[in-house]
């Protein structure tokens, strides 16, 4: 199904492969950044990955600017805010995300407030709301889930008003992402197994949405290939430095496809669980996944059932009836799902992940009023989000 018109849009220089991040320097200087500030958090600096990113400085003759390296698990208003104080005092002129969604999404914020020095971060809050380009920012992955060193997104939560702010900009794209697998090789097998369920989340959700094209079909199906194939090898062996750069390219790549054609109901369920109950996002992706491929069935069931050849293969595409591919790919990624479980311990229902039976109203509430809801091909109602919820408890 070919759109009538369509954009895709992804300005962001990508470097793939083992010990690239020694560019870094090199990257930097021709942005005209001299005093980079890294933001990054502890679990990272526990990694020892802080240490890697300062040693390809070592002989560039750049100095490091400041290193922020406590941004929280969901980035906050008053995080961005700190750090771009300390942007401000050490006289920084570019940026550094070291790490996953959180360090990449703060590191954005903190972008838009070193960049416009007006207002406050609540007033860029929205879509397009952001005039003219930022400061350079170049983004390494420390997990391989997000995408975040290609989109246009940033997530920034609100403590006081319990509220997570999205900010959506190409303004807000990175200028450069560094793949290198050595960022990655020490994350652990369930940390492995949930962000790799999110890019999977990511490449699906595009490849169904309304704002499908061609090309964010093309990032997503080659995603979808990558992570069924990779993802068992890299929690089998961490350690394994090509499923870790191939995972890697994945996430990038579903990263792009999202960005470009967005994501649906999968997400506004997971935004709203991490909302209520602070389920990690990667688990409520890898729990709600299938749910909302099935949910989705009355309006694309023909379109899902295509996701069965990257992620099945030829020979199962081949064999299964056309009528039936969309329930099959279902049926293999519960399959999938329980190998994840059994493997690196990723829940599959909500009960398992923390969810108490009382919270899935408020849950519910939170996800039909989220903003992902606006591409997805089937409408959900209360009662629906309900009932859904009911099935993933």
């Amino acid at each position: 199904m070919l759109p009538s018109s369509f954009e895709f849009h992804n300005p962001v220089k990508i470097i793939s492969g083992y010990k690239v991040l020694d560019n870094l320097p090199y990257e930097l200087s021709q942005m005209g950044a001299e005093r980079p500030l890294i933001i990054t958090d502890r679990g990272v600096v526990e990694a020892g990955l802080v240490r890697i990113v300062r040693s390809a400085f070592d002989s560039s003759g750049m100095t490091i600017g400041a290193v922020y390296d406590d941004v929280p698990p969901d980035s906050s208003v008053d995080t961005v805010n700190a750090i771009a104080d300390v942007y401000r005092k050490n006289q920084c002129d570019s940026l550094v995300a070291v790490g996953g969604g959180s360090p990449i999404d703060t590191a954005k914020g903190v972008n838009i407030l070193v960049s416009h020095e007006k207002g406050t971060l609540k007033d860029y809050m929205g879509a397009d709301r952001l005039s003219g380009p930022l400061k350079p920012l170049v983004v390494v992955p420390t997990t391989a889930g997000t995408g975040s060193e290609v989109t246009l997104v940033a997530v920034i939560a609100d403590t006081r008003d319990n509220v997570k702010m999205a900010f959506v900009s190409r303004h807000l794209m990175p200028d450069v992402a560094l793949l290198d697998p050595r960022m990655t090789l020490t994350m652990p097998a369930k940390i492995t197994a949930s962000t790799g369920m999110d890019a999977l989340s990511h490449a699906m959700e595009a490849w169904v949405g309304l704002q499908k094209n061609p090309l964010s079909d093309a990032h997503a199906t080659a995603a979808i290939t990558l992570i069924r194939h990779y993802l068992p090898l890299a929690i089998a062996d961490g350690k394994d430095r090509t499923a870790r750069l191939a995972l890697a390219n994945a996430s990038c790549m579903a990263g792009a496809a999202f960005s470009n054609s967005m994501v649906g109901m999968v997400h506004a369920l997971g935004h709203a669980a991490g909302a209520v109950c602070h389920i990690p996002h990667g688990v409520a992706m890898g729990i709600f996944l299938p749910h909302g491929l099935r949910y989705n069935l009355l309006k694309r069931a023909d379109i899902i059932g295509e996701l069965l050849l990257p992620f099945a293969g030829a020979d199962i595409y081949a064999a299964t009836p056309s009528a039936q591919r969309a329930d099959r790919l279902i049926a293999l990624l519960v399959e999938f799902q329980r190998f994840l479980k059994e493997k690196a311990g990723l829940p599959m229902r909500l009960k398992d992940a923390g969810v108490r039976d009382d919270q899935l109203g408020a849950i519910a509430l939170k996800a039909i009023n989220d903003g992902a809801l606006m591409m997805n091909p089937a409408e959900m109602d209360m009662d629906d989000a309900r009932r859904l919820l009911a099935e993933a408890f």
